[in-house]
């Protein structure tokens, strides 16, 4: 499975392609980080963003996408600028009909060093371990995209599992309660009224 990793932002959006092979093999395919103009004008920063992932999902050709989801920030203005930015890394990958996944930072941390409180030199340092980087991704943003890539191929089949068993759990309770109710019918329909 391949899947293109994005850490949301408008100054600074890394983007990190890792292929999952058998077990909890991960191999590094690409990362950068797109920058767009402070100055800009919002919608011509979004529109770059958005030429930037057009040209990824093209050349990369990934199975999956996986976000970083937005989570209560002190700034205000960040965390908007960083839900847009993913707004649009989602929509581009709906275009394709390509699944995104959105995984909270605190998922990313315990996926890839196992505390969801890793600083983040821990998880550019456990990232670079993973993929057997020479030199470690920078800026930040960069093993951000890594990590959260990685995050969803070891996270994607336990995920998988439990919706299947929560499929499987709710078709046996329609039963259950489709049995029931035939048997209320049952005891109430042979009774004297």
């Amino acid at each position: 499975m391949r899947v293109f990793g994005v850490d949301p932002g408008l100054t600074r959006c890394g983007f990190g392609v890792v292929d999952g092979g058998p077990g909890r093999t991960v191999r590094p395919v690409a990362v950068d980080v797109i920058r767009t103009p402070v100055d800009a004008d919002l919608a011509i920063r979004l529109l770059e963003l958005s030429d930037a992932v057009e040209t990824w999902l093209d050349q990369y050709k990934p199975d999956v996408v996986a976000v970083e989801r937005v989570f209560s920030q002190y700034n205000v203005r960040t965390a908007m600028g960083t839900a847009q930015a993913g707004g649009v890394v989602a929509l581009a990958a709906a275009r394709r009909n390509l699944p995104v996944m959105f995984h909270t930072p605190s998922e990313v941390k315990a996926a890839v060093t196992g505390s969801g409180r890793a600083d983040k030199k821990q998880v550019t340092a456990m990232v670079t371990k993973l993929l057997g980087l020479k030199t470690a991704p920078k800026p930040a943003d960069a093993a951000d995209a890594l990590a959260l890539a990685i995050c969803h191929l070891w996270r994607a089949p336990m995920r998988s599992r439990l919706e299947e068993a929560q499929a499987r759990a709710a078709d046996i309770a329609r039963t259950h309660r489709a049995r029931l109710a035939q048997a209320a019918a049952r005891t109430t329909g042979g009774k004297t009224q």
